[in-house]
Order: structure tokens, then sequence, then C-alpha cells
């Protein structure tokens, strides 16, 4: 599938082929992602950009067949579950609300968000699939796992090598595939937002 992308997505100016190779597929392998992969994944997004290089990204994390892994699998929407159970590592993303001196960051989410971006790019150029999500309990990640009150819980991500698209159920392997993007025109206005 990632071979024939341009199939799916044509960019409308030339722009560096990692992002538009990078998608979010569910078929994956089954099989652990080793700790030194992680780390790499955790690396790129922490030279991510942000305000007063406050860095309020983290990421709590569960590899397969590890004790945490139950825990973080059982956050999941049951449709989530039918795909990430073959995921290698799955990942909670977590935004810190404030600066050092407690006073409130604004940009967190925008911050994170770049990290986040980071860490799919790694994922993509290292063969795997970074897959993320809002389909959790979100109460429950905060509750089960720990997170501080000045943290906001902002996604789940499913981490994994490359399955088969055969493998997913017959209701997900018809949207396996590279989803395309609104044009330009549609998301960047000169001046003022238009009418």
């Amino acid at each position: 599938m990632a071979d024939d992308i341009s199939r799916y997505r044509r960019p409308e100016y030339p722009i560096e082929s990692l992002f538009v190779r990078r998608w979010s597929p569910r078929a994956m392998a089954g099989t652990a992602v080793d700790e030194a992969s992680l780390m790499r994944l955790f690396e790129a997004a922490r030279w991510a950009p942000s305000s007063y290089n406050n860095q309020p990204w983290r990421f709590l994390y569960a590899r397969r067949e590890t004790p945490h892994w139950e825990v973080f699998f059982d956050l999941l929407a049951e449709t989530n579950r039918l795909w990430a159970k073959d995921a290698g590592a799955l990942l909670t993303i977590l935004a810190k609300e404030t600066f050092d001196n407690g006073a409130p960051s604004v940009t967190h989410c925008l911050d994170v968000g770049s990290a986040w971006e980071n860490l799919a790019l790694q994922g993509t150029a290292m063969g795997l699939v970074v897959h993320g999500m809002q389909g959790f309990d979100y109460a429950r990640a905060r509750e089960n796992l720990g997170v501080p009150e000045d943290y906001s819980v902002l996604a789940m991500a499913a981490v994994g090598w490359p399955g088969r698209a055969e493998d997913l159920p017959e209701a997900l392997r018809a949207r396996e595939y590279p989803s395309d993007r609104k044009p330009i025109a549609e998301i960047a206005f000169e001046g003022p937002y238009p009418p």
C-alpha cells in the first residue's frame, strides 16, 4: 500500500515525501516494539518547538507483553481494540497546561501537537505504523495512569510494525488506505477569515 501512495495522495506543491508517506494504518504485525525504537520516537518528539521552550509534552507508554499493556489496552474504545490488539506499544499523550512557574501556557496543545507530529514522522521514517486515537476513556486514563491535575490527556496512539490489511476485520479492511487532504484553498487564507 505505502509503495503506491501517489494513487491516493498528490501534493499541490513540492514538499518532502515523508509528509505524504505518513498516514495512519491499522494493520500491525502483533509483535513488540523494542525499547530502543520507542526511544528514537521520543527523541524526535523532544526536539519539537514550544513556547518559551516549555516542552509541555509527556508520553506514557506500555509495550505489548509487559505488565502495563493491559492497563493501557483497557482504556481503548471497543472499535479501537479490534485492531490495536496487534500494536507493539500503546502511548498516552499528555500536555502540561502551565509553565514551571505556574502561569497558564496558552499554546500547550499546539506545542504537544508539534511533538506528536515529530514522533509520527520519525515512526514513518523507521517503517513503523503510528496511529493516533481519540477513541478511549479519557477520565479512566487520567485516573488509572495517575495523570496530575495540571496536565490534559490529549490522545492515545498505537505503534507497531506493519501488518497485513487482510488480517483486519472486514469493515476496517475497506478503510485501510491513505486518506487525501483538503486543498490549500480551503485551509489557508490571506488576510481575515473569509465570509
